[in-house]
């Protein structure tokens, strides 16, 4: 039982230790657990929500590592199968002092590719609140693909909200008007979209937050809300009913990594509507989250605990003061 589901595809993650090597000269690494969804699943537990991430691992160290990482971070495992006949997907990353990380990804094929629709017979719906969904794991296989409309459809018998992120990754698509396409008929089955602005760019012709917005709101009667992530700037939300704004960003004096970011983003929201909060509420604690994210070299090892998130808040208020 959970307050929060969320479907992906995790890897392990070698993330290099030495700043501005190329990644094929780079020889001492940090293993870490990563993943859009994955990152999202523990944000919102630590948090203080209870989660379940569903997934299929391969019969290997790294999916054992994957499973003790989850449990270590009061992530559920309920939902998780594991197959011999994949591996789990391996993710490696290197350190810059500006600017975002190369990565590379040893995924195709992968366990997660290969997941096994049967793992949705185990869910049990009573207690969970929210999904989350992304367009990372429907890009990875045909596969992944059916069983997410499978996914959503239960969902919605079940009349669970879905948030959704685009995350796109162009490389896992065959090519770009595919993706297009079926990003946006994913997105139009959401109650809430979260995509950037360079996303809107690539999804529907535009940088501009309340074109966006009135794209994903007019596509679908299903959709009722829509928060743009403007990156440091802040956020742009805008509902069904015609309340919109925008909320603006943090000041952090040193960005060690920006990966993960856009998933503490939603971490941010999904938490605060979990708590009750406003829209515009939740797109603030969005953007708090995400400027705690890149200041630590993990995917989610700088996601915060209540305690941790009301000092940033705290601290945030102080420095507007000066």
């Amino acid at each position: 039982m959970a307050e929060l589901l969320t479907i992906g595809e995790p890897m392990a993650l070698f993330a290099s230790t030495q700043a501005n090597v190329p990644l094929a000269s780079a020889v001492h690494f940090d293993k870490y657990m990563a993943g859009a969804e994955v990152n999202v699943a523990v944000g919102v537990a630590r948090l203080g929500h209870t989660t379940q991430y569903i997934t299929q691992l391969g019969m290997d160290p790294f999916g054992t590592f994957i499973k003790q990482q989850l449990a270590a971070n009061q992530v559920g495992t309920d939902y998780i199968g594991v197959t011999p006949d994949h591996f789990t997907g391996l993710q490696l990353k290197d350190r810059v002092t500006n600017g975002d990380p190369d990565t590379f990804y040893f995924r195709r094929d992968s366990a997660a590719a290969h997941f096994d629709p049967h793992i949705l017979t185990w869910i049990d719906f009573a207690d969970v609140r929210r999904a989350h969904l992304t367009g990372i794991f429907p890009a990875i296989s045909e596969q992944a693909l059916q069983v997410t409309r499978q996914l959503i459809a239960l969902l919605q018998q079940h009349q669970v909200p879905i948030t959704f992120d685009p995350n796109l990754r162009p490389a896992l698509w065959p090519d770009k008007r595919e993706m297009v396409t079926t990003i946006n008929q994913l997105a139009a089955q959401a109650d809430i979209v979260l995509p950037g602005i360079s996303e809107g760019q690539q999804l529907m012709g535009s940088r501009d937050p309340a074109a966006i917005a009135d794209f994903y709101l007019h596509q679908s009667d299903r959709t009722q809300a829509v928060i743009v992530k403007l990156g440091p700037v802040g956020a742009y939300y805008q509902t069904r009913t015609g309340d919109h704004g925008t909320v603006a960003g943090f000041t952090v004096d040193h960005v060690v990594d920006t990966v993960g970011a856009g998933d503490g983003f939603a971490v941010g929201v999904i938490a605060a509507l979990l708590d009750n909060q406003s829209l515009a509420a939740a797109a603030r604690r969005g953007n708090a989250v995400g400027a705690m994210a890149v200041q630590s070299a993990g995917d989610n090892t700088g996601y915060p605990t209540p305690a941790q998130l009301t000092d940033f808040f705290t601290a945030q208020t102080a420095r507007q003061k000066v």
